[in-house]
Formats: structure tokens, sequence, C-alpha cells
């Protein structure tokens, strides 16, 4: 039924175009755009959306994390009494790095799979740009919302070392946790504790934000105000 209900109401965010369905029992992905051939897989979750949703194999996962058939990811948030969407987003698989992936643990031996090892996606690590929303509590989005909050973060796809391009999701987190749309440089070092503790070799985690405050400035993430104090562009 979802994925019923997903190709009826679901357009392409990245052209608009309409998304068609794989054949049944494709590994990977769910849907495809026959114009700009992105794919997408689908997950669904009823009540609601919560901080995880379940996955598969996390060897699978983190493989797929490299390869080049990794999809984008929709999300569907339902009511199981009357069917209702409370919400559906995407997910860029450019936001997918291997901190937003959680091992779950291994399958008991007495379990069928003894000793199989699933995983999740932790959904609050990832930044709040790369949760693109066609429905919001109930409330659908504009079209013209859903392609331009896409295009805004296509940036980090030409970033293929994950490491790197996790360095840049961490400050678009620290970023949202700050909560406001102008920001200062002493702000986002607030976080040096808690990126050290993620980082522990790295012993320059100022200089490391300093850098990647510049990397989102130079794609048009962020405004530089004046010295120490930066700005939302998104």
């Amino acid at each position: 039924m979802s994925e019923g209900w997903a190709e009826k109401n679901t357009f392409c965010p990245a052209c608009g175009c309409p998304v068609s369905h794989f054949e049944n029992n494709r590994p990977v992905a769910d849907f495809y755009c026959s114009d700009c051939r992105e794919e997408y897989e689908l997950k669904s979750k009823k009540d609601l959306m919560g901080n995880k949703i379940v996955d598969g194999a996390y060897r699978t996962m983190i493989e797929r994390l490299q390869s080049d058939n990794n999809p984008n990811f929709f999300l569907l948030n339902y009511n199981p009494k009357n069917f209702n969407v409370f919400n559906f987003l995407v997910i860029p698989k450019h936001f997918f790095v291997p901190e937003i992936i959680e091992r779950r643990k291994p399958l008991s031996q007495d379990a069928r799979r003894a000793g199989w090892v699933g995983c999740n996606i932790v959904l609050k690590n990832i930044p709040q740009s790369g949760k693109i929303f066609y429905i919001k509590n109930g409330k659908p989005k504009a079209k013209k919302e859903v392609l331009e909050n896409w295009h805004k973060t296509l940036f980090l796809r030409e970033e293929k070392e994950l490491a790197t391009r996790g360095w840049i999701l961490d400050t678009m987190n620290c970023i949202d946790k700050i909560g406001k749309r102008e920001f200062l440089l002493d702000e986002v070092y607030a976080f040096k504790k808690e990126l050290k503790e993620k980082h522990p070799n790295n012993n320059f985690i100022k200089d490391k934000l300093r850098q990647q405050l510049q990397v989102l400035r130079d794609k048009g993430y962020l405004k530089f105000v004046l010295r120490g104090r930066y700005k939302l562009a998104i």
C-alpha cells in the first residue's frame, strides 16, 4: 500500500517528473525517475517518525555508501488506523555517511538467521537541510519548494570522500543546533568537545570547523557577514 501511494503521489525532487516503480525484488531501490535517472528506496513507518528507521544488513549498507548505485531515501510516516500520511520526505543520498548508520546487535544463536547484523538510519544525525518534506505534520509542501530544497545541497555530491563530507555534515549539524539564521564563530566553537569525542585523532578541531565554514560559504550555503559572524543563505 505504501509503495502504491508513493508511486501515485510522488514526483522526482531532482527534476519534478513522475517516478516509476522498479520490478519487484530489486535489491537496492524501489523507484526511479526515467528522466534524470535518480533512484529511490522507500521506507515506511507507522505512528511517529521518531529518531531511527530500521534498515537492512549493516555491512551491505556501509558498502552501498561507497557505491554509485546508492539510492536516495523516501520516508513515509502514516497513521495505521486511517492510513493518513503524517509525513513524507526524501533524504538525498549525499547526506548518507557512516555516522548516520547505527549497527544493531547480532541476532541470537536461536534465531533463524543467527549472527545476522542489521542497522538503523539515525535521523537525528542528518542535518535539517537533508530532510526535504513533501508533507510535514499532515500539511503538503509546494512542488517548487521541494525542488528548490533539493538543489540547495547538491554541492555535497562533489565531495566523494566520505570522511571529508562527514566533516561538512558535522558542521551543518552544529549550525542546526545553534538554531539561529545568523550566528557567531564562537558559537560553532562551542561544539569543540563534542566533535573531539567524535574525532579523537584530530587535534585541530577549530581549524577544521573554520575550513568547513569556508566550504559552506563558497558553496552558497552560508554568507559571511563580518569577522566571526555568519548567516544562513538558504
